[in-house]
């Protein structure tokens, strides 16, 4: 049996299906975890939720912040954006199914076996592992609630507020979490995330990773996740984290790390430009 995390997919079917057939994927024996954003950019997003949910317990995706912003515009409250490719899943006659199983994913994913982590963007620094899976466990309690989820959706958008508390409530506590786990890449220097900030560490000097953040509690433990292409393909290594989305979508690569053996050996398909970065 093998399992491996996969990059960031965002409608790239086709790609996804040559990567498989490159690991010799067998859903007898083999497991995929996937970093989130399945969705959206890309020309084949129906098929790539499809695929996935099909793959049934052969499969383990965190939602990303695409994946929340399709089931926004699914549920009306959130228009598409102009550079969205959702279409083709909100005209189809499978949405509702797809919709429901989407937004009963979770935001993280730890398995203690491999003691290793699995999310789409970070972790705040002053979060443990555990702290992390009981407030992603907050949101998801009200994703997969028919009654509250519709509220989830009318307030997830904004960026405040800007710092962390656990006394932060209501819908305000729920977006930061949200925030942090499936847009987080920066921080300023007085210790706020700067979620608008996209480009690679050396193109903003003046932030810090939220990796990077001195005395980070999660410091000792490894953390796979996607969002952050510039990451991924500068072919650098960074200390216990592994950024594994790779731009499949601007003509970057498709990533699969394997997980199961302690190897974390690196597969990478090369991938044409589907969309303009």
């Amino acid at each position: 049996m093998a399992t491996y995390a996969i990059g960031d997919i965002q409608g790239c079917y086709n790609e996804l299906r040559q990567l498989l057939d490159q690991l010799q994927f067998n859903t007898d024996r083999d497991q995929l975890w996937f970093t989130g954003d399945l969705v959206n950019r890309g020309p084949d997003s129906l098929d790539t939720l499809k695929y996935i949910k099909a793959l049934g317990d052969n499969a383990i995706t965190v939602l990303g912040n695409h994946d929340l912003h399709l089931l926004a515009t699914a549920y009306d409250h959130r228009r598409p954006g102009r550079r969205d490719t959702l279409d083709a899943i909100l005209d189809s006659p499978q949405c509702d199914d797809l919709m429901q199983w989407l937004r009963h994913q979770p935001l993280i994913h730890h398995d203690s076996s491999l003691n290793i982590t699995m999310l789409h963007a970070g972790i705040h620094p002053d979060w443990s592992i555990d702290t992390a899976r009981r407030l992603a466990d907050e949101v998801e309690q009200v994703l997969q609630d028919d009654e509250q989820y519709p509220g989830y959706f009318q307030h997830m958008y904004g960026d405040k507020p800007p710092i962390w508390s656990e006394q932060l409530n209501g819908w305000s506590r729920l977006r930061f979490i949200t925030n942090i786990l499936t847009r987080l890449r920066f921080f300023n220097d007085e210790g706020k995330p700067v979620l608008s900030a996209k480009g690679s560490p050396d193109a903003n000097r003046q932030l810090t990773p939220w990796f990077d953040i001195p005395d980070r509690v999660t410091q000792d433990d490894r953390i796979i996740f996607g969002h952050w292409s510039t990451l991924a393909l500068t072919d650098r290594r960074y200390h216990n984290v592994y950024p594994i989305d790779s731009g499949c979508l601007w003509g970057g690569k498709l990533t699969a790390l394997r997980i199961d053996d302690g190897s974390l050996e690196r597969f990478d398909l090369d991938c044409d430009q589907q969309a303009k970065p």
